[in-house]
């Protein structure tokens, strides 16, 4: 649709920006650049269309594919510009202007780059307000006479998108990809669409990224952001990491189990291949550290001034977050329309992806928005606009006990470091405040200076593996930054030898290599692999999914009765794992329908993340040709290949209260959010410890004791007890590798 002809019914300009809003939606839908050629086919159809079911078949029938709340927005948008046209006007437009559209959208390459050199050019202009842009030279010039590097720069210095960029324009891209780490999956997927569009390419093309389970990069790759786990892999496959000419561990301060350990292989790297260049960026003062622990390099540091913005709150949880948001709701009716309004959004982990994105849309004028968040703020998301900042000083965090195999979430006082890193988020275009809810002695003398490195506080199984594999046999002498608890080293080998991954001596079995091959956690690997023999891996398939996306139901406030309602529908008297994979199934018999979610208070963003995985480890299990094979309607091999990768993590019921681990006697209970919650069954199998105001046991599936026997006899054996003592029936039944079912 040429723009002059619609000059009679509409201003020229209202047009131009009716593409560039259509532009935008598609960009926060699919998180690529929003074409607008496709954005003015969007147009054409929407106008043409009173309804949103007439839209959707419309669109359908051109080959475009959208979410029904995207194409509601898009249809109110275009209306608010676009009237819809009359019926006979309709049928006056030939077939011939749409199938133009469509050519002119597979094959306007000069426009897409033209729109991209605009694009590139407007955000280089942005960019030049940032404290990094002043030290570009010298900052390359850096990196030219030192082969490790640690760069520290504030929050919204612009050392992760600028960093990578000014490398390539220097021409390292010539020698190779430029990696760059981040800690979280969240953090590589935005900063990688954030660059791609500074950069002026699509996502996927010249700027890329790489999480488990998902790869967006292509042959044209040459600026490369991955999770710090994902980069950890890739080093067991090429030692070397010989693809790339830079490596840039991002937000180092943080501390991932990851980081730390790439810092050991990374350090050895640097001495194999002289040409790799290594930065560590950090936004706090470790840089003395890092730099020692790097054969004293330089340092480099990014000065930055406060900025301005709107209202960022961080509490602990998602509970006292919705308390504290409804407390604002509150206090808001109370002033009545005398005060303007404020926006008041909660931000954590386990929300639905279309409430979260509400906290990045721009705070319309006269109004004021409130993030009330988690941590998830500190680091992982970048919201514009934040003027103020209030840190309670306090946030969860998981802390793994080696010696009880428990996971502790338990709310800490945060480190100077986070500290300083909230009062980042503070502005980022103009001055900020950040106003503290803790006294100034309390941040000198009661916070640690930085947060304890994951490593010294996390299950090592996998990592242990995983090091094993790449032939690092002695663990306890590797080259730590921090080294973690020897006994967390010493427990996870034991686990890794009770699942056969590794024998007696420590060395990687058979078994373990296969199980090495799989991104998963070693007890979610047997337990896959045990699947396969036992004829049930395409539902144990499911159920890793499903656990490993996570957050698969949620209780909005003032819906939680009619949410659990609908949560009952799907509830399996086996447990918790039977439970997912009935969830995954009946979305996939909805034809992955979104609506369907919404209608059922399931999170359609978990079910796509497990749908993702599941494909992914199909095309692993294909690779090393292991068989997928459905159980049919027999639950009970599913509940065995469970058994076969989570045995030692069994507990019987109490008599008295609770349950009673088998291999060391806890006693703990069942999670109120489990399906067996009010079932209480003699013999349980769970996925995890977490201890809260109790220990909890989380995933949970009933099972029959002498599957124990059936499945792993070399871990438990058969007591007698005719043969026993009163006092030795007594005792024996808590000893550890014992098994007192009587079969």
């Amino acid at each position: 649709m040429a723009v002059s002809e619609q000059d009679s019914v509409f201003d020229k300009l209202a047009y131009l920006s009716l593409v560039s809003r259509i532009c935008i939606e598609l960009e926060n839908h699919d998180g690529g650049l929003g074409d607008k050629v496709l954005a003015k086919l969007i147009a054409d159809m929407g106008r043409n269309c009173e309804a949103v079911d007439e839209f959707h078949k419309e669109l359908k029938q051109n080959g475009i594919d959208l979410p029904e709340n995207v194409m509601s927005i898009l249809l109110a948008i275009i209306h608010s510009v676009l009237p819809p046209t009359k019926v006979s006007e309709k049928n006056k437009i030939p077939d011939m202007a749409i199938n133009n559209s469509m050519q002119r959208h597979r094959d306007d390459k000069r426009g897409q780059s033209e729109l991209r050199r605009r694009r590139r050019h407007r955000n280089s202009q942005q960019n030049r307000n940032l404290p990094i842009y002043k030290l570009k030279n010298e900052l390359i010039q850096a990196v030219h006479e030192n082969q490790v590097l640690v760069v520290i720069g504030e929050t919204g210095s612009g050392k992760t998108t600028q960093v990578t960029q000014y490398l390539a324009e220097a021409g390292y891209t010539t020698k190779g990809k430029i990696g760059c780490t981040q800690p979280r999956r969240v953090a590589v997927t935005s900063v990688a669409k954030r660059v791609a569009e500074e950069f002026g390419c699509g996502l996927g093309e010249e700027v890329g990224y790489a999480i488990r389970f998902e790869d967006c990069t292509g042959p044209e790759t040459v600026i490369k952001y991955i999770t710090d786990g994902m980069l950890f892999r890739e080093i067991l496959v090429d030692n070397d990491l010989s693809q790339y000419s830079v490596i840039m561990l991002d937000e180092a301060h943080e501390r991932t189990i990851y980081t730390d350990v790439l810092f050991g292989l990374l350090k050895q790297l640097v001495k194999r291949r002289p040409d790799l260049r290594l930065i560590v960026t950090s936004a706090t003062l470790d840089a003395e550290k890092f730099s020692a622990y790097f054969f004293d390099c330089k340092i480099f540091t990014i000065h930055l001034t406060e900025p301005e913005g709107d209202i960022l709150l961080f509490l602990t949880g998602e509970e006292e977050i919705e308390s504290a948001c409804q407390s604002l709701n509150e206090k808001m009716k109370e002033y009545g329309k005398g005060v303007p309004e404020l926006i008041i959004l909660p931000a954590y982990g386990a929300q639905p992806s279309e409430e979260q994105a509400k906290i990045f849309k721009p705070t319309p004028p006269g109004k004021r928005k409130v993030v009330v968040a988690t941590n998830i703020a500190e680091a992982s998301l970048t919201i514009d606009g934040i003027f103020y900042v209030i840190d309670s000083g306090y946030a969860k965090q998981n802390v793994y006990n080696p010696k009880k195999g428990i996971d502790m979430l338990t709310v800490t006082p945060i480190s100077q470091a986070s500290a300083k890193q909230r009062a980042g988020r503070a502005g980022r275009t103009g001055p900020g405040n950040c106003y503290r809810l803790y006294t100034e002695a309390a941040f000198k003398n009661e916070m640690s200076p930085t947060t304890v490195p994951e490593i010294q506080r996390t299950n090592l199984v996998y990592t242990t593996l995983m090091m094993k594999a790449m032939g690092i046999n002695e663990v306890l002498s590797f080259d730590f930054m921090d080294p973690p608890p020897s006994q967390a080293l010493i427990s996870a080998s034991k686990q890794l030898q009770n699942l056969g991954a590794l024998d007696a001596e420590g060395s990687v079995t058979k078994l373990g290599s296969r199980m090495a091959v799989l991104p998963l956690d070693p007890p979610l690997s047997k337990m896959l692999l045990a699947s396969v023999n036992l004829g049930c891996s395409e539902e144990i398939l499911t159920i890793i999914a499903m656990v490993e996306a996570g957050n698969i139901f949620y209780r909005p406030r003032g819906k939680q009765a009619e949410a659990d309602q609908k949560r009952a529908r799907f509830l399996q008297p086996e447990g918790d794992h039977l439970t997912l994979l009935a969830v995954y199934e009946a979305w996939k018999a909805k034809n992955f329908s979104v609506p369907w979610c919404s209608e059922n208070f399931v999170q359609f963003r978990s079910l796509s993340k497990a749908r993702d995985i599941r494909r992914q480890l199909l095309t692993v299990m294909d690779k090393h040709e292991l068989e997928v094979v459905s159980a049919g309607r027999d639950r009970t091999m599913i509940r065995k290949a469970i058994v076969a990768g989570f045995f030692f993590q069994v507990a019987k019921r109490d008599p008295h209260e609770g349950y009673r681990t088998f291999v060391d006697n806890q006693l703990v209970f069942i999670h109120p959010s489990s399906v067996l919650f009010r079932r209480q069954p003699d013999w349980v199998i769970y996925n995890e410890l977490v201890m809260t105001t109790k220990e909890y046991m989380r995933e949970i599936s009933v099972i029959e004791s002498k599957w124990l026997m059936e499945l792993v006899p070399g871990f438990f054996k058969v007591t007698i007890p005719s043969r026993m003592s009163k006092r030795k029936r007594q005792e024996i039944e808590p000893f550890s590798r014992q098994c007192a079912s009587y079969v």
